[in-house]
């Protein structure tokens, strides 16, 4: 069966992004269509904690991002349900010793510059805000504007109200083709039950962002980062905060494809504890890791001695979709004209979610964007496209993230 009624866009990927991009997309008046070849929140959405993190992020375009989107969960938080699990909870970084204190004092100086609400936590300060810290910490810095959701529930509520604006969605359904003009332009996607036709096709399909690129004839070399988390029984509520040792902030920014564990401990409304956080690229390897899992259990308990004596019923795993330079692919891909891609986010994708929809969506309808979309550009690792950036002799981009690590 083929579907010719007129659309302006097809959003490709049901996971948080995509359904951010209906929402926002069909409250301006766009007529949308979501499709994906599995559920919603099917891939990365489902296997995430639901952080919407500002802590994380140096100074920079993603900060930056960051902020917006966080102002942009909290008008969602007032008109989504309850059921999303919005929590402003605040998140609590600790430093071990010293020196790890004034990297992470340093982080939080630039971060304050850049607009980030930042608390400096004395050594004696701890207990009143998580009295089951381990002792002997050397500090810490509070961020107030952390905050947490529910991913999946996130995910489906945003499409539910995409729906009740006019979007159309389609679940179980697999893009085979990205159909382009004759001038090359984009003109819509073919599944196997027939044709969506629309002059703009949002690629927000995360770790799978390459190969749907792929299909329209371009390069975007989006790669799987692995990540366990593990989720104890129902407990009383013992943690206040998200709370992560220092040593996170650096484990994000590393493009090192080794394994990297430090901890990263929060509860959740209905009891279980949140403990992460692991980071290697294995591929999409599904094998659970048992010394992953060991060292992440043994990292929870050694920050929150209380968990030591607490059953994880369940592990799981995910795998966030890296780019080279640690930014997301946000925007128009100027190779095919009527391409926009909304991928890449790493672990970061449900907190940049509503920023990233509003910029993709503002693209779309040629307005102003609310921030400067240009570090995100899709095209921006395009020999093609990559003299505003610098060429290295061997012909590829070179790509320099606000963070400064080389490609």
């Amino acid at each position: 069966m083929f579907t010719r009624q007129p659309l302006d866009v097809v959003v490709v990927g049901a996971g948080v992004v995509g359904a951010a991009c209906a929402y926002y997309a069909a409250r301006s008046g766009l007529a949308v269509a979501v499709v994906d070849s599995g559920p919603v929140a099917g891939g990365t959405t489902g296997a995430g904690e639901g952080n919407l993190l500002v802590s994380d992020k140096p100074p920079g375009p993603e900060l930056t991002l960051a902020l917006h989107s966080a102002s942009l969960w909290r008008e969602l938080a007032q008109v989504l349900p309850p059921a999303i699990e919005f929590e402003q909870k605040g998140g609590l970084v600790v430093a071990a010793d010293e020196a790890s204190l004034a990297t992470l004092t340093a982080t939080a100086a630039g971060q304050t510059e850049a607009g980030v609400r930042t608390r400096a936590v004395a050594p004696h300060e701890l207990p009143g805000l998580e009295p089951h810290l381990a002792p002997g910490l050397a500090g810490g810095v509070l961020y107030p504007q952390d905050a947490q959701v529910q991913p999946a529930l996130a995910a489906a509520h945003l499409l539910r109200a995409a729906r009740e604006a006019g979007a159309r969605v389609r679940l179980g359904e697999a893009v085979t083709a990205v159909l382009t003009g004759p001038a090359g332009a984009v003109r819509g996607v073919r599944t196997g039950r027939g044709e969506l036709l629309a002059p703009a096709v949002v690629n927000a399909t995360g770790v799978r962002g390459g190969e749907l690129a792929a299909l329209a004839g371009v390069e975007l070399p989006v790669l799987p980062r692995r990540g366990f988390v593990l989720v104890t029984e129902p407990l009383p509520r013992l943690i206040r905060h998200k709370v992560y040792a220092a040593e996170y902030v650096a484990d994000v920014s590393s493009g090192s494809a080794a394994l990297q564990t430090s901890p990263v401990v929060e509860g959740t409304p209905s009891g279980p504890v949140l403990i992460g956080a692991s980071r290697e690229r294995v591929g999409f390897d599904r094998t659970l890791s048992v010394p992953v899992i060991s060292r992440l259990a043994a990292a929870a308990a050694a920050l929150f001695p209380v968990l030591g004596q607490a059953r994880v019923l369940r592990a799981y795993h995910g795998f966030r979709p890296y780019l080279p330079d640690h930014l997301p692919a946000i925007g128009p891909d100027r190779r095919v004209p009527g391409l926009f891609h909304a991928c890449g986010h790493e672990g970061a994708g449900i907190g940049l979610a509503p920023a990233t929809a509003a910029l993709v969506v503002a693209a779309i309808r040629g307005e102003e964007p609310a921030i400067d979309p240009g570090p995100f550009r899709p095209d921006r690792f395009d020999t093609a496209f990559g003299t505003a950036f610098g060429t290295a002799s061997e012909g590829r981009p070179t790509v320099r993230s606000p963070r400064q690590e080389p490609w």
